[in-house]
């Protein structure tokens, strides 16, 4: 029987390929299992290829850093552990040939580096490929070097006590993480040449690293050790931890894809829904002549169910080959943007395409067919003898829980999960009463038209039609609405984010950084940038400090156990002092100084000796924390908040203080931020520097020449080449985001051609009744059209209402967005669905007005 039930199936189904259902189901399936994945395929690459250049970045799969040489005990219980060592020695150091002095960032490596990737060294022939560090006796400079000291390749430099030849000019370093970290140029030497520098001294400021390489269980089996490192005071960077982070701009277009592809893959399973209700409508008859030949009622579903899961496994390749291609060409727009080259593709995300494919039709479709199981004999007999169709609750309830095990699949987050579909059923209950309120408030205006003109007939017919099959009115009007949300809410982010972007870089964004000006440098540097610059940001105090306790605890104790790691508690901070809120920056929690706290006339950034918050007290002798201001992200991260207290080591004293404020930071501004302000009157009595950012036209570029000779302590970092990848960077995004957003069109659309292909039955019924009673084609297509424009403008009203209650969620709690009114919203939607609606329903019953009234009317058995 499974051979008949099998061979019954197929060739059903190659005679239904032709029928308009059973293409609008189709299309829904491959547009569903294409939009998963894609953005599967593309996700799944993205999250491997971090991984994998996790180690490259970081300089292997476990760093290790610390003021003193590593013992040989730890490097022992690492190498049995299945580690691969490398050592590297960083110190700040002045080098000089001539007469010229600068300081440098002295990086010494051995044999072993790096552990990943290559660097990017110019030896005189061109920039070259190399996965090794400079031999013994020879020295690597940056660009930066070369220029401030005036040297070219072959030169000798004096470093401490050696003298060392420039080889090559580094380019890039294999392990180079990027940021401004190193503010002094680069110097890479081998660690055999570090003992003769004679730099290595009792109180340098040096650090020792050991850069690990080894496989995932080498980790594993020393995640004890290096808890008891991380105790000890031991840097500890894991590449499963510090791995590298996405720019903002990638996690926002990563969270719009994610959501794109959720709104296709709802979109074609509310096409499936009403495909697979036309279709089993149309094989009544069918099913009840093969009860007549015996068939039971498993073997009807059977036979039908193997009917549409050979649909949905064709579709399923389909859709997958064509993720496959989109993923490759999101790949393509995004090449230059990505941090890393992306690893191939996996296996995975197939298989999630056909699970979606099945999920979507067994969710989707499975309750309406089982109304075939119900079929009777005597239908042959009786054609209105018809099973009662499936309770509405049901099929909304078994879709619903498969839609919401797909999002959880995707989001990986099970109460996002349940969260999202009990407030989607919940709407979708407050969906249906506000839909037949807005309905009959529709139609009760339509029916108060008196004009005699052929449209207001055609309008009071086509109201009244939509009146008399209220129900299906409103499940139409409920799933256009839902299409017209899914479609007008991925273009209004996606026109949002782009907006976002390119306001985040406006053309005078600072250019160039300019770092360490010491106090006797800031009026006379401030002087001379100035007057040539277009703009230029606040010249910000900058003194280093180190967290030591919170709240009377050590750090690692104070805060929560995952943000033991974090670098805020691992490395010292820059710190300043302001006595306004910077500009960028704005107080989310509690309040910025006030006047007393400001210390009555410390108002300037320099502050005076015997003004300010510690004028009467020393550090060491404070009576009572200081107020501070604290970045939000920082704080959520280590679990602080309004009125915690930190302690912090600057120089040989410890500052008790207090947070008073919170603060939201433009991270992506290109101008100085500080996680941590102090009031004026505190950092003033120890060491600090100034740092400032400004746009410098390209006319006047000779000014770095004449800072650097003039200022040659002032590191000045050229972010020129970054701002320009940056811009680049957006427009790509902006083609990879559209690409996503045609889909999801696409989705709708098949949305709409399959409601409008269900109707297609009573619509011809009702075409030949009015043709019956003596009315005219061009009659008939203006009321089929006033009909379809009725239902897709208060479909359109509604799509808006929708998209933008849920836009302006999904700004606050997903994608960091400001909400905002979209006025053209609604005045596009209500218009364009009544447009859309209206030209596709249009199109679609060309046929049936050219039937002869007893064709159409001989379709009421279908419909």
């Amino acid at each position: 029987m499974s051979d008949v039930n099998w061979r019954l199936a197929m060739r059903s189904l190659r005679r239904d390929l032709r029928a308009a259902d059973v293409r609008a189901l189709f299309i829904a399936l491959v547009l569903a299992v294409a939009a998963s994945t894609m953005i599967a395929f593309f996700l799944d690459r993205l999250e491997r290829g971090l991984e994998r250049q996790a180690g490259q970045m970081l300089g292997g799969d476990l760093v290790l850093e610390q003021r003193d040489p590593f013992s040989e005990e730890l490097r022992e219980r690492l190498e049995n552990a299945g580690f691969v060592l490398s050592d590297q020695v960083d110190l700040v150091s002045m080098i000089s040939r001539d007469g010229r002095f600068q300081p440098a960032s002295l990086k010494a490596v051995d044999e072993v580096y790096p552990h990943y990737g290559a660097s990017s060294v110019d030896f005189g022939n061109g920039t070259e490929q190399i996965a090794s560090g400079p031999a013994p006796g020879e020295a690597w400079a940056d660009p930066r070097l070369i220029e401030l000291v005036e040297i070219e390749l072959g030169d000798r430099v004096q470093v401490g006590q050696t003298e060392l030849e420039i080889t090559g000019i580094i380019e890039r370093e294999a392990d180079q993480s990027g940021g401004f970290s190193n503010f002094n140029p680069r110097l890479m030497i081998n660690t055999a040449d570090v003992e003769a520098t004679g730099l290595v001294q009792e109180g340098s400021r040096i650090e020792f690293e050991i850069l690990a390489a080894g496989p995932p269980e080498a980790l594993d089996q020393v995640q004890g050790l290096l808890a008891e490192l991380r105790r000890d005071g031991v840097e500890v960077r894991d590449v499963r931890v510090d791995r590298p982070q996405l720019g903002n701009a990638l996690q926002r277009a990563e969270s719009y894809l994610g959501l794109a592809g959720l709104a296709a893959v709802l979109l074609a399973g509310v096409a499936v829904a009403m495909s697979t209700r036309r279709y089993v409508e149309r094989h009544l008859d069918t099913a009840a002549l093969l009860r007549c030949f015996g068939a039971s009622q498993r073997q009807l579903v059977t036979i039908f169910s193997l009917q549409l899961m050979g649909l949905a496994l064709v579709a399923a390749v389909i859709g997958a080959l064509l993720g496959l291609i989109g993923q490759a060409v999101l790949i393509w727009l995004l090449v230059s943007f990505l941090p890393m080259t992306l690893p191939p593709p996996g296996l995975m995300p197939l298989g999630l395409g056909v699970f979606t494919a099945l999920a979507v039709l067994v969710g989707f479709a499975g309750p309406t067919l089982l109304r075939i199981k119900r079929v009777s004999a005597l239908k042959v007999l009786r054609r209105e003898l018809d099973p009662l169709p499936p309770s509405a609750w049901l099929v909304v309830g078994v879709a619903s829980l498969v839609f919401g095990g797909l999002l959880w699949l995707y989001s990986g987050s099970l109460p996002l999960a349940i969260a999202l579909l009990i407030g989607g059923a919940a709407l979708l209950g407050v969906l249906w009463m506000i839909s037949a309120l807005l309905l009959s408030g529709l139609l009760r205006v339509v029916q108060r038209f008196s004009g005699r003109s052929e449209w207001s007939q055609a309008l009071r017919l086509g109201g009244r039609q939509l009146a008399r099959r209220r129900q299906a009115g409103l499940g139409q009007l409920l799933a256009f609405s839902v299409t017209f949300f899914a479609m007008a809410m991925i273009v209004l982010v996606r026109g949002d984010l782009l907006s976002t972007w390119q306001d985040q870089l406006p053309d005078n964004t600072p250019n160039y950084f300019a770092i360490n000006i010491q106090p006797s440098e800031r009026d006379p540097f401030d002087a001379a940038v100035s007057p040539r610059v277009e703009t230029q940001s606040t010249l910000y105090p900058m003194v280093r400090g180190r967290v030591i306790a919170i709240n009377g605890q050590p750090p690692g104790d104070a805060v929560p156990p995952d943000a033991r790691g974090d670098n805020s508690l691992r490395r010292e901070l820059n710190l300043t002092w302001q006595s306004e809120v910077p500009e960028g920056n704005a107080v989310v929690a509690g309040e910025w100084f006030s006047p007393a706290q400001l210390g009555g006339d410390a108002t300037s950034e320099e502050g005076s000796e015997g003004q300010g918050w510690m004028s009467a007290v020393e550090a060491t002798q404070q009576a009572a924390p200081v107020p501070i201001s604290m970045e939000d992200g920082l704080a959520e991260r280590l679990g602080l908040s309004i009125g915690d207290e930190m302690t912090f080591s600057v120089g040989s004293d410890e500052i008790t203080t207090q947070i008073t404020s919170l603060r939201s930071l433009n991270w992506d501004s290109f101008q100085p931020n500080f996680f941590v302000i102090f009031p004026p009157g505190v950092l003033e009595q120890f060491g600090h520097s100034y740092i400032t950012a400004f746009h410098l036209p390209e006319a006047e570029q000779g000014l770095i020449r004449e800072l650097i000779t003039e200022f040659p302590g002032v590191s000045l970092l050229n972010v020129d080449a970054i701002l320009g990848q940056v811009r680049d960077v957006l427009g790509q995004v902006t083609r990879a985001v559209e690409l996503v957003l045609a889909l999801v069109l696409l989705a709708g659309v098949s949305v709409l051609y399959a409601a409008l292909t269900a109707s297609l039955p009573v619509r011809a019924h009702e075409s030949g009744l009015l043709r019956v009673f003596g009315a005219g084609s061009k009659m008939i297509s203006r009321v089929q059209g006033a009909e379809y424009a009725l239902l897709g403008f208060a479909s359109g009203l509604m799509g808006a209402v929708l998209a933008e209650l849920t836009t302006a969620a999904l700004y606050i709690f997903l994608l960091d967005l400001t909400p905002r009114l979209h006025l053209g919203l609604w005045i596009f939607l209500p218009i364009g669905g009544a447009v859309l609606i209206g030209v596709i329903g249009h199109a679609l019953s060309r046929g049936l007005r050219r039937q002869a009234p007893a064709a159409s009317l001989g379709l009421l058995g279908e419909a």
